[in-house]
């Protein structure tokens, strides 16, 4: 079962899943976060698949979820399902702890009475903070610097705890500023080609030269994947090691786009971390992997979804 299946690292995990021939039950409720166009557009892109099941139903239906898998055998849980975003949750921080704390303790409670073996939790490399850099998964934490942030973070401590308590499999996985095709119209890669394409004010908070760990989605779904298969109790972060500023994500952009970017210097804001780097020796050694796509191929890649789907893409920028 994957939850927030028409999320953007969601639906391309289904479709990894499926291609690897594994039958998929997707969850989604469509709800919060961005305009839902886009989930219902990779939606579509999933149910040509005999194997994919989908459901529309919210993480915190306990009720939903226990009629959803009564007589049915699920080998694992794969909790995509959040409302992210460091600055939204400023302003409704009850609502990212109903979804992403109450949400997960659901699901965790849902494998304790189904006896599902298996439990995967997407966090986040916001948990770390301003903490040492490159980011390690036994290192030392930052002060969470918003209410996101901190509730990634008990997430994973009650997925730590029901690890200890019932014994199942329990990945955690700290995804590291994921970009893509059929991306967040509000995260900032996806704003950025729209403005570059449309002539219109490209809106940087700061400088430009904070750096962001930016990882292909296709290499998160891979690595995301292979962790369903890991036993005991596994803290990993998928990152690429190689940070890039928001100035090289517009220098590549303008590029591939054949036009020149209107910057528009916004102030800083105090939730966002100056910079995110990942230590991934621990996700080459218990699954073998590491990231594949260049920052310069998937930026390509995500530009071309765009210009192949603008009509759909252009309607959802804000702000």
């Amino acid at each position: 079962m994957v939850t927030g299946c028409a999320g953007f690292i969601g639906a391309t995990l289904c479709r990894r899943l499926l291609q690897n021939g594994i039958a998929v039950i997707g969850i989604d409720s469509i709800e919060g976060g961005y305009d839902p166009r886009i989930k219902h557009w990779r939606l579509e892109q999933l149910k040509g698949s005999s194997a994919f099941e989908y459901h529309n139903l919210s993480i915190n239906d306990q009720d939903g979820l226990a009629a959803l898998l009564s007589g049915r055998n699920v080998d694992a849980i794969v909790n995509l399902a959040a409302l992210a975003g460091v600055r939204a949750s400023i302003e409704n921080p009850h609502e990212y702890y109903r979804v992403n704390v109450l949400g997960t303790l659901t699901l965790l409670e849902t494998c304790r009475s189904f006896e599902i073996p298996t439990f995967v939790l997407a966090s986040t490399s916001s948990i770390y903070g301003n903490a040492p850099q490159p980011f390690a998964e036994d290192g030392a934490l930052g002060a969470m610097l918003s209410p996101y942030a901190a509730s990634k973070k008990a997430a994973e401590d009650l997925s730590r705890t029901y690890h200890a308590l019932f014994g199942f499999d329990v990945a955690i996985l700290r995804y590291f500023t994921v970009y893509g095709p059929a991306g967040r119209p509000d995260m900032s890669i996806f704003r950025f080609i729209h403005w570059i394409a449309s002539d219109e004010p490209v809106q940087v908070f700061g400088d430009g030269h904070q750096t962001r760990d930016f990882t292909f989605v296709d290499d998160v779904a891979d690595g995301t994947a292979k962790a369903i298969d890991l036993t005991g109790f596994n803290t990993i972060n998928l990152g690429n090691d190689n940070p890039s500023s928001l100035v090289d994500v517009l220098t590549i952009l303008e590029q591939r786009l054949g036009r020149k970017a209107l910057v528009e210097t916004l102030p800083a804001n105090d939730a966002d971390v100056r910079a995110t780097r990942a230590n991934i020796a621990r996700a080459a050694d218990r699954l073998d992997w590491a990231p594949k796509i260049s920052l310069e191929e998937g930026l390509g890649k995500t530009v071309d979804w765009y210009l192949e789907n603008r009509e759909l893409a252009s309607g959802m920028v804000t702000g």
